[in-house]
C-alpha cells in the first residue's frame, strides 16, 4: 500500500528509491549471484534469472562470509549493484561489507519484511535518520 512506511532497527548508507525485488530467500553476493551480469544466478533461488541491478532488493536474512564483504565492493566498484540491501536479519560479516562498499542497507524490522513489501513495489530506503526505514511510494 502507497504510503506506509516500515522501520528498520539500523541502517546504513544514502537515501535510495527503487523498485523492489523481493523473496522470501537469503543473500549471499558469493553464491547466488553472477555479478558480471548483474542476476540471481543460483538456480534454486527465488529470484533466480532476475537482475538486480538498481533494484532494491527485499530479502530474508544475510548469507555468506568474508568473501561476500569484499565483493560488494567489488559490485559497486564496477556499477552492477542493487541500489539498497533490506534484510529481516543481517550477520556482522554483512555489515562489513557494506560499510566497506558505502552500500545502503537496513536490517531488523517488527515484522517479515518480505511478505510486508510487494514485489515490484516503488519504494523510498533512508537509513540515515533516527529510526531508519523503507517506504512504499
Amino acid at each position: 500500500m502507497s504510503g506506509e512506511i516500515f522501520f528498520a532497527a539500523a541502517g546504513m548508507g544514502r537515501k535510495v528509491r527503487g523498485q523492489a525485488l523481493v523473496a522470501k530467500d537469503g543473500f549471499s553476493a558469493r553464491y547466488d549471484l553472477d555479478r558480471l551480469r548483474g542476476v540471481f544466478s543460483r538456480p534454486d533461488h527465488k529470484l533466480a534469472g532476475a537482475s538486480y541491478v538498481g533494484r532494491v532488493l527485499v530479502l530474508d536474512a544475510a548469507k555468506g562470509g568474508v568473501a561476500t564483504a569484499w565483493m560488494l565492493h567489488e559490485m559497486k566498484a564496477r556499477g552492477v549493484v542493487p541500489a539498497a540491501l533490506v534484510l529481516n536479519a543481517v550477520n556482522p560479516i554483512m555489515v562489513q561489507g557494506a560499510a566497506f562498499a558505502d552500500f545502503t542497507m537496513i536490517s531488523g524490522f517488527d515484522r517479515d519484511i518480505t511478505q510486508a513489501i510487494a514485489n515490484g513495489a516503488l519504494v523510498e530506503v533512508d537509513p540515515t535518520g533516527e529510526r531508519p526505514f523503507i517506504r512504499v511510494i
